[in-house]
């Protein structure tokens, strides 16, 4: 099967004169960038610029009221709680989070994050059992909870008691619990429906201490868990996400953490100069690098300590953890080609072995769905049941699909473009033979050509690097508030050589004859055994600081060849 080679580039219309009149207080082209975004007013503007930290007020959420109640007594009769988190980024910094608060409150609480291999993905009917033997009264669910109604009739069986926070999307049907706090649930006030479950868990902090005496804690102080989760989960950086990430950076640059201290000193960058694609790129991976080889209790225990020894230590451990995460990645790449090829071209790709890595399924299926745009779903088959991580386009909503053949799975959860499924072995064929005739139904062919968006032509020659400080503006970016990225065309290529541990990478310099840009293309290692003379780039501008080296380049989103 062949890779998607030519992708289409649509680079934005330009800003109206009405609207240019509107953003006349802004430069011609930050005026362009600020209508990219669909940002055409002076009011949406000082919004977008001016609005950092938290927005609304977290009493507008469902069940909020009742959750601080409870979650307050509990504190205050000294109940034992338990904060039960996912494994990814989003899950370990929820949870680090309102561990944390509830501790310098007084309460008696503890921690618990599920062994990706041996429990999976949410609740778990042993670790509840678990967690009651060990006399826990409350437990407060974090990134996790609310699709695992017969989980959550489990515990209330065993005596304990149920709060759920969660950002992945409901059922019709809601379990029965103590409350339940989610933006996404029918009927729900609260304006931004995207928080990641870092900013759920915020926001119940932020209630919590504003019923309490909260012995002068500013909830303000885990802003920087909350943008680290938040970028990492990869929800849209727009609205009150964008503002608390916003404000996080800032709590990031402080220092005051010495395990991000240390994680940003073992990526060799400068923690002062920390942006959301050093998260993105840099932070998140070896983070989550614990939960996909090991225990995520280690990137846990790297966001939670004071010790500036022990954080070092932590950082190390995850960054080598983080290198065996890419020598794995690589090799399950190669098997799982190996299975597509055989297969031939289905609308939806899938390869299962017994030795894949359960941890980097994820990647895997990303890589593929990347690579060939396509929904991919990689899974590990295991003795009895197979665990799978999906990835898909934006023409199939994959967790609606799962939600359609529910009936052959044991759980299933996720978003529009990421969804992860455990199967009983017996039903795993029957199963994918349903999602491939589900997506033959739903996609196109039209709806197979990927489409980049690009905010502006250039010539080399208008790089200039003042620009970079209105780019500067414009963070932090990520999902549905990107960076910005240029188009330039008929570049000569005066160097490239593939880079990178597996080679995968490509470094080369373009010339417009005049001036020269050095560039780093990452997954484009393969045009080295084809690169033409001259190119044309879809690229975004940028400083790269290294161990205190600062220099310019253009990071390459897409390559084609000059015509």
């Amino acid at each position: 099967m062949q890779k998607i080679t030519k992708k289409r580039w649509v680079v934005a219309e330009k800003i109206p004169s009405y609207v240019r009149e509107e953003l006349k207080s802004y430069s011609p082209f930050l005026s362009q960038m600020l209508f990219n975004r669909g940002i055409t007013t002076t009011v949406e503007a000082e919004n977008y610029f001016k609005k950092i930290g938290s927005i609304s007020n977290p009493f507008k959420m469902k069940d909020m009221d009742a959750a601080v109640e409870r979650i307050i007594t509990a504190i205050k009769m000294r109940e034992k709680i338990a904060v039960y988190g996912d494994y990814d980024v989003d899950g370990v910094t929820a949870t680090a989070v309102l561990v944390q608060v509830i501790k310098q409150l007084n309460g008696d609480v503890c921690e618990y994050i599920p062994n990706r291999f041996d429990e999976g993905y949410g609740l778990n009917t042993e670790a509840l059992d678990l967690l009651a033997e060990s006399g826990i009264d409350l437990i407060i669910t974090v990134d996790c909870g609310i699709r695992s109604i017969k989980e959550i009739d489990h515990a209330l069986s065993k005596g304990l008691e149920m709060i759920i926070t969660d950002h992945h999307e409901p059922l019709s049907v809601l379990p029965q619990c103590q409350a339940i706090i989610s933006p996404k649930r029918d009927g729900d006030t609260y304006p931004e429906k995207n928080l990641a479950g870092v900013g759920i868990a915020y926001k119940l902090v932020e209630a919590i201490l504003a019923k309490m005496d909260n012995h002068g804690l500013r909830a303000e102080d885990w802003l920087d868990l909350v943008a680290i989760g938040t970028v990492a989960d990869l929800v849209p950086l727009t609205g009150e996400n964008r503002a608390l990430v916003k404000a996080g950076l800032r709590e990031v640059r402080f220092g005051r953490r010495p395990g991000v201290r240390s994680l940003a000193g073992v990526t060799g960058r400068d923690v002062q100069q920390i942006k959301s694609s050093d998260i993105g790129f840099m932070l998140g991976p070896r983070l989550n690098a614990a939960g996909r080889l090991d225990s995520a209790l280690q990137a846990y225990e790297l966001l939670s300590t004071q010790e500036m020894s022990k954080s070092g230590l932590l950082a190390q451990k995850l960054d080598d953890q983080n290198r065996s995460r890419q020598q794995i990645t690589t090799e399950m790449m190669v098997e799982a080609e190996i299975q597509i090829e055989q297969c031939g071209d289905n609308l939806l790709l899938f390869a299962v072995h017994k030795d894949f890595n359960e941890g980097v399924v994820g990647l895997v299926a990303s890589r593929l769905t990347e690579k060939y745009y396509r929904p991919s779903i990689i899974c590990h088959k295991g003795e009895e049941v197979s665990r799978a991580s999906c990835r898909s386009i934006k023409a199939f909503h994959i967790t609606h699909a799962l939600d359609r053949v529910s009936h052959l799975l044991v759980r299933h959860g996720g978003h529009s473009m990421a969804a992860g499924f455990t199967v009983e072995n017996e039903y795993l064929d029957e199963l994918i033979e349903n999602l491939r005739q589900i997506a033959s139904e739903e996609i196109r062919q039209e709806d197979l050509i990927p489409t980049i968006n690009a905010d502006i032509e250039v010539e080399l020659q208008d790089l200039h690097p003042n620009i970079l400080k209105e780019i500067d503006l414009l963070e932090p970016t990520g999902i549905a508030n990107p960076s910005v990225l240029f188009v330039s065309r008929n570049l000569d290529v005066k160097y490239y050589k593939r880079v990178g541990a597996d080679k995968t990478h490509l470094r080369l310099s373009v010339s417009d004859g005049t001036f020269t840009f050095n560039c780093i293309a990452f997954r484009h290692g393969d045009w080295a055994d084809h690169m033409p003379e001259k190119v044309d780039l879809l690229f975004s501008y940028e400083r790269n600081s290294f161990q205190g080296n600062t220099t310019l380049q253009l990071r390459v989103v897409d390559i084609q060849a000059s015509s």
